[in-house]
C-alpha cells in the first residue's frame, strides 16, 4: 500500500503518495531488479531515504515508464542514463536526444472538431495551435496527442483555452521574476546565465508538485 508523506503548503499539510520498491515495480510494470540496475546506472533518480527504507513518488513512477518506452525503441542504457544526465543539467530532452525540432513540429494535427473562435485566438496566441490556410492545427505534441486520443476534442480544446485565459497574467508575472532571478545573482549582483530550459523545467516541477497537491486537496 501506498505510503503518504506530509508536505506543508499553503493550505496546511497535504498528502503526497509514496512506494516501496516492490509498489514501485508494481505500478511501472518494471521489476524490482531492473529499478535496482537503472539507480545503479544512473537512470532513475535517487529515491527518498528514511533510515535503511527506499520512497518512490509518481516522478520516478512516469521516469520508469520513459526508460522502457527509450530502450523499446532502441536506445541502450548507457545513452538513456546520458540523456537523463543532461538533462538534469538543464538540458532539453529533446537536444539529449538529439531529435531535431522539425521532427516534433512534425507532429501537427488539424482539428476537425468545431471550435469557437475564441478558444483559437487564444491557443494561437499561447503558442499552442496556429492557422494554417485557414485550418486550426495544434502545434504542441504533447496537446496534439491528448486531442487526438479524447473522444470529446471541443472540451478537451476549451479547456486548455480557459487554463491560457486564467492564468496569463500569473505566467507574465512569474516570468518577470524568473526572469530577474536569472539574469542576477541576488547575494553578489554578479550576472549570471541561465537559460530558459533550466527556468523552465524548475517550474515545472514545482507547478506539477503544486497542482497535485490542488487535484488531492479538491478530491479530500
Amino acid at each position: 500500500m501506498a505510503a503518504w508523506v506530509s508536505v506543508q503548503g499553503d493550505a496546511g499539510d497535504v498528502g503526497l503518495a509514496e512506494y516501496r520498491l516492490d509498489e514501485l515495480a508494481q505500478l511501472s510494470g518494471v521489476n524490482a531488479r531492473n529499478i535496482r540496475a537503472y539507480r545503479e546506472r544512473g537512470l532513475l533518480d535517487p529515491p527518498r531515504r528514511v533510515g535503511r527504507s527506499a520512497y518512490y513518488d509518481d516522478a520516478h513512477v512516469a521516469q520508469l515508464r520513459l526508460i522502457a518506452s527509450l530502450l523499446n525503441k532502441g536506445f541502450s542504457s548507457a545513452h538513456i542514463a546520458e540523456f537523463f544526465s543532461s538533462v538534469r543539467h538543464g538540458q532539453d530532452l529533446a537536444e539529449a536526444l538529439g531529435i531535431e525540432r522539425a521532427e516534433l513540429t512534425a507532429h501537427r494535427s488539424p482539428i476537425t472538431a468545431d471550435v469557437s473562435e475564441s478558444d483559437a485566438r487564444t491557443l494561437v496566441e499561447a503558442g499552442l495551435a496556429e492557422l494554417a490556410d485557414g485550418v486550426f492545427v495544434l502545434t504542441d505534441p504533447a496537446l496534439s496527442a491528448a486531442v487526438a486520443a479524447s473522444d470529446d476534442q471541443p472540451a478537451l480544446i476549451g479547456t486548455a483555452a480557459r487554463v491560457a485565459r486564467l492564468t496569463a497574467d500569473a505566467v507574465d508575472d512569474l516570468a518577470e521574476q524568473a526572469a530577474a532571478v536569472s539574469t542576477s545573482d541576488p547575494e553578489s549582483g554578479q550576472a549570471v546565465d541561465v537559460t530558459p530550459t533550466v527556468v523552465a523545467r524548475a517550474f515545472n516541477h514545482s507547478f506539477h508538485r503544486a497542482f497535485r497537491r490542488a487535484l488531492h486537496l479538491r478530491a479530500s
